[in-house]
């Protein structure tokens, strides 16, 4: 997200001026009016009539009303995903939901299928039609003892009477002329239905944790706690109810600590164990569970850090060793935690991780739940108790298979015969089942015969997959050969060159698709990543592609990703190859084909790359950003890639382009985003083809903090990082721990090179502090001026 000076100063202002203000309020104390108390019971049935008192079956637990821009990356994904670790299933739109001016359709439903609302109420909430028109569904749809508001930053007073940025909102919408009095009068009572109804105050709670953690509570004691069929992608069969209950009962056993989940890949333990998780903590066996993928190619750092995003806290440290210590002693401080780690394909140390011990664990009540695909990691990980995720029966397999098959009736009885023998080659494997039907699930019989025998005649032969793992691999085939044309079949294989587990950036993905020369018929580039857009949704619908937590991005299943390499490795048209995030330390020595048309090395630990020349006459795609350390491309080495038309240097240390970057003639993407060594990019000027040269910044913060700890840290330092940070601008604020010692941190100097803006709070001892006259000298040194931001407190 981007902020200018301008929309920061207005931030630190409205932090001064709100600080001001409780300063005074300190010297005296106010009673509050009666129209400021929040009186009515939440259990209370006095509540306008309901117009629909049907009992409609919950999907979801909760759903959130919010106003984007005040709360989306702050307060609202802090409830939604401590509700959601604590197995509370809730809904919370995505970006792309908020299109034109009338409530989509699928927010109305999602209204209709929760058991309660919470509304955010902030400052712009009446600002936005979508938020009020969104309001009145709520209403409409739910007694008020299902409906729960919060009162972000806003007087419910000025809720009621629609006061202050309420009353400016209203009035613009009066001017506008766009909307009719009675809706007005709609939307006026909706507001002021919900400042009569008992709910949250931020000011009633010193941090907004302590917010969130009393949120949780009371949901918690509302939410049934009864098993449900559904958890979002997990479906509940024979086999998976078999596994789910095994597990369950281990995981009330006080005698276990570790519990192991294994079965093939593609069979779906990943969704079975969370919603295992979400059934325990909605069950009170466990208060919170957390997650990381372990995958194929452990990254320790990756999943500290998942672990620490969970648990609600940043690392300073910077050695492996000391972020072990941090989630030791964090993950001690917790009670009844449920720890997934999920993909674990060897013996792991989880001391190298900072998990503790089975023992240290079992007396805080907290444990170990894994998965794998092997049954001797369990044994080599010493689960008290290894549970068999089997594949679905004949029945339970047709039964998925008909779900994902769309509207298709599979009439006449010689057509549902056709279907079945198709269904029964997935080998009652989940991931194949689904992908297969949703890929054939718009063909007429003749295309589904054609799939049948396709299925039934292929044979994949290859050492390095098991029986059960083929079958996946050519159900997972068949669906790829079924995609609508080149351009979402490219799409499709792009994905594999990011590393295994990778949140895959649409953004990124853009970049390589534009420099594949993918939809060359677009007319702008807005116009292609709208094409791009729609391809990804389709990849999606057809279970190709995944869902991420991270807004922005996209998932690739490993099994879909192994299929997607094996296709791109053996399709003249494609030869990929892909050794991305595997921790490599030098340039593999064996695989590359002269054929390739992309390499993608990215993310891995190469320092030096072989003088000689790269033979791959019709490589298009090179990707070598994330060798951080990486610091020179010998003269040699890109001569002769005369067809290369995508180059990713992206945060490496390289220093200087070689000339022979000038023979790079159909090159026409050049990314070097991050380099902070580069000084010499003399030669790009050659470049003649060159239509995409990116050199940005990674910018790891949008603001840094500098301030005397015992002056301001518990006051304005603390309300300004609160206030910035709620308003979605990244900002670092070091823990007390960096600051000691007479020299400035490592950690301090790497924040300060990472941010855009610095604000320095002088206050009256700073100066007295060499800690901070060295941080100062810092930012001098590597923010500039006019993005250096003093804030000077009188004494």
């Amino acid at each position: 997200m981007d902020f200018d000076f301008f929309e920061i100063s207005l931030a630190i202002v409205a932090v001064i001026v709100t600080w001001t203000q409780v300063k005074r309020r300190i010297s005296y104390t106010v009673g509050k009016s009666q129209d400021n108390q929040v009186v009515v019971d939440m259990e209370a049935s006095a509540s306008l009539p309901s117009s629909s008192s049907a009992v409609l079956e919950c999907k979801y637990d909760v759903f959130l009303s919010f106003r984007g821009p005040d709360t989306r990356k702050g307060i609202t994904a802090q409830i939604r995903d401590r509700l959601r670790r604590s197995g509370i299933i809730t809904f919370m739109d995505e970006p792309d939901l908020r299109v034109g001016v009338t409530i989509s359709p699928t927010l109305i439903k999602a209204i209709k299928e929760s058991r309660f609302a919470i509304v955010i109420l902030s400052q712009n909430y009446a600002s936005s039609i979508w938020c009020l028109e969104e309001l009145g569904e709520i209403c409409l749809s739910k007694e008020d003892n299902r409906i729960l508001p919060l009162f972000f930053e806003v007087d419910p007073t000025d809720v009621r009477h629609q006061k202050k940025s309420f009353e400016e909102a209203f009035s613009k919408h009066e001017t506008s002329g766009r909307h009719e009095s009675d809706k007005l009068n709609q939307w006026r009572a909706a507001l002021s239905r919900m400042a009569k109804i008992s709910g949250w105050n931020t000011s009633d709670y010193k941090t907004h944790e302590e917010l969130v953690d009393n949120i949780v509570e009371s949901l918690r004691s509302k939410v049934p706690a009864d098993a449900i069929e559904f958890t979002n992608d997990f479906q509940a069969f024979g086999a998976t109810k078999e596994a789910t209950n095994k597990v369950m009962k281990a995981l009330t056993d006080d005698k276990i600590t570790a519990v192991g989940v294994y079965g093939m890949g593609g069979v779906g333990k990943t969704s079975m164990v969370r919603h295992v998780a979400a059934q325990a903590c909605r069950n009170g066996t466990f208060n919170h569970w957390i997650i990381a993928v372990v995958s194929q190619n452990l990254d320790l750092k990756i999943v500290q850090g998942t672990l620490a995003d969970s648990l609600g806290f940043k690392f300073v440290e910077e050695t492996q060793a000391g972020r072990a210590d941090r989630l030791h002693k964090e993950i001690m401080g917790k009670e009844k935690l449920l720890i997934i780690l999920d993909d674990v394909w060897e013996r792991t140390e989880l001391s190298k991780i900072g998990i503790p011990t089975y023992n240290e664990l079992e007396k805080c009540k907290s444990k170990v739940l894994l998965t794998t695909r092997r049954l001797n990691v369990c044994n080599a990980m010493k689960c008290h108790e290894k549970i068999s995720l089997k594949v679905l029966s004949e029945q339970d397999s047709w039964t998925l298979f008909v779900r994902n098959a769309g509207t298709i009736s599979f009439e006449p009885t010689s057509f549902e015969k056709v279907a079945r023998r198709v269904a029964l080659e997935c080998k009652g494997l989940p991931i194949a089942l689904i992908a297969v039907a949703r890929a054939l699930r718009d063909e007429d019989q003749e295309e589904w015969e054609k799939a049948a025998e396709r299925l039934e005649q292929s044979q994949y032969v290859n050492p390095n997959h098991e029986k059960d793992e083929d079958n996946a691999f050519r159900c997972i085939r068949l669906s790829y050969d079924y995609l609508k044309n080149e351009d979402h079949k490219s799409c499709f294989l792009l994905c594999c060159l990011f590393p295994e587990d990778h949140n895959i950036k649409i953004k990124d993905l853009f970049r390589y698709a534009i420099g594949k020369r993918l939809f060359r018929d677009a007319q702008t580039m807005e116009v292609a990543r709208g094409k791009l857009v729609t391809v990804v949704k389709y990849l999606k619908g057809s279970s190709l592609l995944l869902d991420s937590e991270e807004e922005g991005c996209v998932k690739m299943h490993d099994v879909i990703r192994d299929t997607a390499i094996q296709i791109a490795e053996s399709e003249d048209c494609h030869w990929f190859f892909v050794k991305a995030g595997c921790g490599l330390k030098g340039w593999p020595p064996r695989g590359l084909h002269e054929g390739c048309t992309a390499i993608s090395l990215m993310r891995n630990e190469i320092r030096k790359l072989p003088e000689e020349e790269l033979v791959c006459p019709n490589l298009l795609i090179l990707l070598l950003n994330g060798n951080a350390e990486l610091s020179e491309i010998p003269e040699k080495l890109i001569q002769n890639l005369k067809e290369l038309r995508v180059l990713d240097l992206s945060n490496t240390s390289i220093s200087v382009l070689p000339q022979s970057f000038s023979l790079l003639t159909n090159l026409q993407a050049l990314y070097l985003d991050d380099c902070g060594e580069l000084i010499d990019i003399s030669v790009v000027g050659k470049l003649n083809k060159l239509e995409i040269l990116s050199m940005r910044p990674i910018w790891k913060y949008d603001v840094f903090l500098s301030f005397r700890g015992t002056d301001t840290r518990k006051g304005i330092a603390n309300d300004i990082c609160n206030r910035l940070s709620r308003s979605g601008i990244k900002t670092f604020m070091d823990e007390q721990g960096l600051q000691v010692g007479d020299v400035i941190s490592p950690t301090l100097i790497w924040a300060i090179k990472k941010a855009r803006f610095a604000i320095v709070i002088f206050s009256q001892n700073y100066a007295s502090s060499a800690w901070c006259l060295d941080e100062l000298r810092e930012i001098c040194l590597s923010i500039e001026d006019g993005k250096i931001l003093p804030l000077f407190l009188s004494s």
